[in-house]
């Protein structure tokens, strides 16, 4: 399933797409494992009850399941990574959560690189504009672009404000300009890691899993992922996958996890010092 050159110049413009229905088939087996996952790592952020008050994050999600691993070999989301990162696009990991009321505006990392990178999401719950689906602001994911570059200011006042939008704009988080991604289950949406995006109105129970690529790192820029890498540890990773998508990785799945594999060695030690440091595992 390649990308149509339309559909490519969108995302490059805008930032994100959506695919109405392209997992419908599939939904069901994919919620059944969805939870599975959850059940068997306690249903809640670290190995405790979800409790409704704040969001519980388990990363490695995918990664835990052998059906929900080989999303990443199936053509509707191989394809499409292949389509905007190149044939030897970098798989670099999953998150799964369950999301409680408002998620302020922010984007995934909004920083000068030259690598890009994207996640897919999956909702397993129909949301709405007013009861959490995500919203985008179009065209803010480009760094050094004097509209991107304006826009961070929402998420670099949070430490001074609780309302940032208001602050800078006289408006509520809710009532920013955007475009609302209203989903059914079976949809799937992917946006640059860059791009501000929020939701508002949410329950407290909001079931979403992602996936995340980038672009395969060229060797010069081996430390830079690194780096990059090493900021997972606050999630207690000591490597970048878990078992079950490394064991069940046939030669063209490998192509997508072997360059992290090979750069991982130094995770163990900063998660060693995360749990020092922190009562949990980071929450997102």
């Amino acid at each position: 399933m390649r990308l149509t050159d339309q559909q490519l110049a969108f995302f490059d413009t805008f930032g994100f797409l959506a695919f109405p229905g392209l997992f419908a088939d599939d939904i069901d087996r994919i919620t059944g494992a969805f939870e599975k996952v959850w059940t068997d790592n306690g249903g809640g952020h670290f190995g405790q009850e979800h409790d409704g008050k704040q969001r519980s994050a388990l990363i490695q999600f995918i990664d835990q399941n052998e059906y929900l691993s080989a999303l990443i070999d199936d053509p509707r989301i191989h394809d499409v990574c292949a389509s905007v990162l190149g044939d030897d696009f970098n798989y670099s990991g999953s998150d799964g959560n369950f999301y409680v009321g408002d998620t302020h505006w922010h984007s995934d990392g909004y920083r000068d690189t030259k690598y890009l990178s994207f996640k897919m999401a999956f909702y397993l719950d129909p949301v709405t504009a007013s009861t959490g689906c995500l919203r985008v602001i179009p065209g803010s994911h480009k760094y050094g672009d004097v509209f991107g570059d304006s826009l961070q200011g929402v998420r670099d006042m949070r430490d001074e404000t609780d309302n940032p939008s208001e602050f800078l704009w006289g408006v509520k988080g809710d009532e920013v300009p955007a475009v609302p991604l209203e989903v059914t289950p079976g949809d799937l949406v992917m946006f640059n890691h860059q791009i501000k995006h929020s939701s508002w109105g949410g329950g407290d129970r909001r079931r979403m899993f992602t996936l995340n690529f980038e672009e395969r790192y060229a060797e010069e820029d081996i430390e830079t992922l690194k780096q990059q890498m090493a900021s997972e540890t606050r999630f207690w990773i000591e490597r970048n996958y878990g078992d079950v998508i490394v064991e069940t990785a046939d030669e063209e799945r490998m192509v997508h996890l072997e360059q992290r594999m090979a750069n991982d060695g130094h995770m163990a030690e900063l998660a060693r010092k995360a749990r020092e440091e922190m009562a949990e595992p980071s929450r997102g």
